[in-house]
């Protein structure tokens, strides 16, 4: 049997409909694995504590929104097929911590950016332009971004609420498997991106979080 050879419209639709299923709670997406927050039990959180927390989840479910855009423009463009399996395998993972960052947020009261559909698109085309500088490159994008979340995440676990155990148990989880993402593009032959990239990435990523924690 032969695969199946897609036109670029075929990936084009691909896209749009990968796009919507991310970016509509009712489009049907689910999560490949339970949530961490089951283990967590549950707390009681005032109202100042809740909507902390569901400030800084909001935040998080918008980086996950732009991770799974960031994810599948650079496996579209990737050379290597290996290297794009494994990047759309990080980007199954990032469904799951989309998920679990929606339904804590939802338990929480709280809203999603209504920024997340430009989130979306402006990291597929970054992602879609790191690759075109060539798979060592894309991977070294994903390397420094995964680096620059793990200390954004490590940062939300110290100001979320001591009561918040559930949206904790969720955090730590993100950022064992963040921190294993970027290990696994260096391995794959990711390189060590120029200072002025670095800093212009940690400068955007500034702007995202800080737009998403109020809107």
């Amino acid at each position: 049997m032969t695969s199946r050879e897609y036109r670029p419209i075929d990936r084009v639709i691909g896209e749009i409909n990968r796009a919507i299923k991310v970016l509509s709670a009712s489009a049907g997406v689910r999560a490949g694995r339970a949530t961490p927050a089951d283990d967590a039990g549950t707390a009681s959180l005032d109202d100042t504590e809740r909507r902390e927390s569901a400030r800084l989840m909001r935040v998080n479910h918008a980086g996950e929104i732009a991770a799974q855009a960031l994810y599948q423009g650079q496996a579209l463009v990737a050379r290597d097929p290996a290297i794009a399996a494994a990047m759309r395998q990080a980007a199954a993972e990032e469904n799951d911590h989309l998920v679990w960052c929606e339904q804590r947020l939802a338990e929480l009261g709280g809203q999603p950016s209504r920024l997340n559909p430009l989130w979306y698109v402006g990291s597929f085309a970054i992602g879609a332009l790191a690759g075109t500088f060539g798979d060592r490159a894309s991977l070294g994008f994903i390397r420094e971004t995964e680096r620059q979340v793990e200390t954004h995440l490590g940062d939300h676990l110290g100001r979320l609420p001591g009561a918040d155990q559930r949206s904790r148990a969720i955090l730590e989880k993100m950022r064992d498997e963040e921190s294993r993402h970027g290990r696994t593009a260096e391995m794959l032959g990711g390189i060590e991106l120029p200072w002025p990239v670095r800093t212009a990435m940690h400068c955007l990523s500034r702007v995202m979080t800080r737009t998403a924690y109020f809107t």
